[in-house]
């Protein structure tokens, strides 16, 4: 073996090293910030010494306890975490289903933008909850809950897809040019894979937005389940634990969610060295 192959292994192994290192000292982290986000909890819990404000230990208890017997309506925890998955998901797909194609369209062909901006720009500060009404008089079922979180996901995903095409190197586009590439190749072999990191970023806003909807969703959604409409029934009972059980479990998933991205986004752009969060 070769001077310069045993330098090679040793390098390797030394990186390996380094991100492992990097990896446990991120979890201790993580870890230390969690037990004293806790501590805090416990000890304003016990100033405060309300029934609205539970400890920690109580919010576990009722957290195993939806798990085991379920709620009022003995459906579990599990059950409702599978629904709201499943509307999260099929509203945020479709979010970037539409969103990534209109934000190529509207990037590439400025004109275009400028002729439906009168329409999509004011649409996209009205909030979800603000359809909540209309939803519930034109639409049913699974529809209502894809619609909200829809309209949340939407208007991140398309911005940062749509912003991202004038920022691609034009030094990128004229080099291909030269080699006689036409404009679908340009658009395939350079725009596409230049502003995809760009989609993902704001994949991962909307993905947080169509979670903060799934309140508003279940809410008009007409049925038990859901993480939302769990929230919802024991916001009504005045049941702080059962409430922030539910609170904490959207914002599990939603972290969890948001870590899938991340890792999809590090293996596809390996070269970006700046994707650590």
């Amino acid at each position: 073996m070769s001077a310069q192959e045993i330098l090679g292994k040793k390098t390797r192994w030394w990186s390996i090293l380094i991100s492992q290192g990097t990896m446990f000292r991120n979890i201790g982290l993580n870890l230390l910030v969690l037990i004293g986000f806790f501590l805090l909890w416990q000890i304003m819990a016990t100033i405060v010494g309300s029934v609205f404000f539970p400890k920690p230990a109580k919010v576990f208890e009722v957290f195993v306890l939806l798990n085991t017997k379920g709620d009022f309506n003995k459906l579990t925890l599990s059950t409702h975490i599978y629904w709201s998955l499943l509307r999260v998901i099929a509203g945020f797909g479709l979010g970037c289903i539409t969103a990534i194609p209109l934000g190529l369209l509207t990037g590439l062909y400025p004109f275009f933008y400028r002729t439906i901006k009168v329409l999509i720009e004011p649409l996209r500060f009205i909030s979800p909850i603000a359809w909540v009404p209309l939803t519930i008089v034109l639409m049913s079922g699974f529809s209502r809950y894809m619609f909200l979180i829809w309209l949340g996901a939407f208007f991140p995903i398309w911005v940062n897809t749509m912003v991202s095409v004038p920022r691609v190197n034009p030094v990128y586009i004229n080099v291909v040019k030269v080699y006689g590439a036409k404009r679908e190749e340009i658009i395939r072999k350079v725009i596409w894979p230049s502003i995809l990191p760009d989609i993902f970023a704001g994949m991962r806003i909307g993905l947080g937005v169509g979670w903060m909807c799934i309140v508003a969703a279940e809410m008009v959604g007409g049925e038990f389940t859901g993480v939302g409409r769990l929230i919802l029934k024991y916001a009504e009972l005045l049941k702080s634990p059962e409430v922030l059980v539910g609170m904490v479990t959207i914002g599990i998933l939603g972290y969890l969610m948001n870590e899938i991205l991340l890792r999809i986004e590090k293996r596809l752009f390996k070269w970006r060295a700046v994707i650590a969060m």
